[in-house]
């Protein structure tokens, strides 16, 4: 807020309109900021060099982040959250993304936030019971920027990873494949997933079973959607906003939630710290009440 007085503020646009015919422009012009400060009208966010110091993009899209995502809350930037794409985004409506929070104990969410991108939230990660603090998938990309990710550790700390990604742009406001030909409308909702077993992957394998579970697994799925960003002429957003994973016995093992810039179609990872038993169940909703619903084997 301003330190002016009211009266002060008054006195200002008082002088100005008392003396607007005999002012040059010059002055009017040099004395109206004065006067829009005084009413808190022109303010000057003295923090915003103090918070992007330690930023290593020095993005003045940063403080907003923080705010608007974050809550406000104490942060730091943290090289244990790594976070992974390509130095040249080839397909702006198609960029892989991979978050890794495993450096850190105790993760109870995962924020991904593109700086300049029009709708900056990407999506909200919630790893629960033996999910690890990973995950992969595909994003929009307006025009080269930071891509960040936070997670939040149970002491309501965020620790935040970045990366930097080229882009020739437009990855938000073109309309996908699906929605150019048409054929969303016959594949929306449509599920394909599989868990693989990580110690028939590694080279690690022990005769002893107990030994390959702490191997652990990994969940990879798709759900057919055209993820609409809203930003392209004639077609609305339209997007999934919620997914989540139950165990056979209904117990949650993942949330999330979603928001227009994830690709089209998306296709998702995640890592279990140890081998799960299926079936898993998912489910998952739109922004226009369209239910998801799987068997996951």
């Amino acid at each position: 807020m301003s330190d002016y007085p009211c009266g002060t503020a008054l006195a200002y646009f008082r002088l100005l309109q008392l003396n607007c015919a005999s002012m040059t422009h010059l002055k009017f012009i040099s004395l109206l900021p004065m006067a829009m400060a005084a009413m808190g009208v022109l303010q000057v966010e003295a923090q915003t060099p103090e918070l992007t110091a330690a930023d290593p993009y020095q993005s003045f899209a940063w403080p907003d982040l923080h705010k608007l995502y974050l809550g406000g809350e104490p942060y730091v930037f943290d090289a244990r959250v790594q976070v992974s794409g390509p130095a040249f985004a080839e397909d702006p409506m198609n960029v892989p993304i991979s978050v890794d929070a495993n450096g850190l104990s105790e993760v109870t969410q995962i924020v991904v936030m593109v700086d300049r991108n029009p709708i900056k939230k990407v999506l909200v990660y919630y790893p629960q019971q033996t999910l690890l603090p990973k995950v992969s998938f595909r994003f929009k990309l307006e025009q080269a920027s930071p891509v960040r990710a936070a997670a939040k550790t149970k002491d309501g700390v965020w620790h935040v990873g970045s990366t930097w990604v080229e882009s020739s742009g437009g990855g938000c406001t073109v309309a996908g494949a699906t929605r150019q030909d048409g054929s969303w409308s016959k594949t929306l909702g449509l599920v394909t997933s599989r868990v693989f077993d990580q110690s028939a992957l590694s080279p690690n394998q022990s005769p002893d079973p107990a030994l390959n579970n702490r191997l652990g697994a990994r969940l990879r799925l798709r759900v057919m959607h055209p993820m609409d960003t809203g930003l392209v002429g004639g077609i609305p957003a339209f997007y999934l906003n919620r997914l989540q994973v139950n165990s056979r016995s209904g117990a949650p093992l993942l949330r999330m939630e979603l928001f227009e810039p994830v690709s089209e179609n998306p296709v998702f990872s995640f890592d279990f710290a140890e081998r799960v038993d299926g079936p898993l169940v998912l489910s998952g909703t739109d922004n226009n009440g369209n239910r998801v619903a799987a068997q996951i084997e």
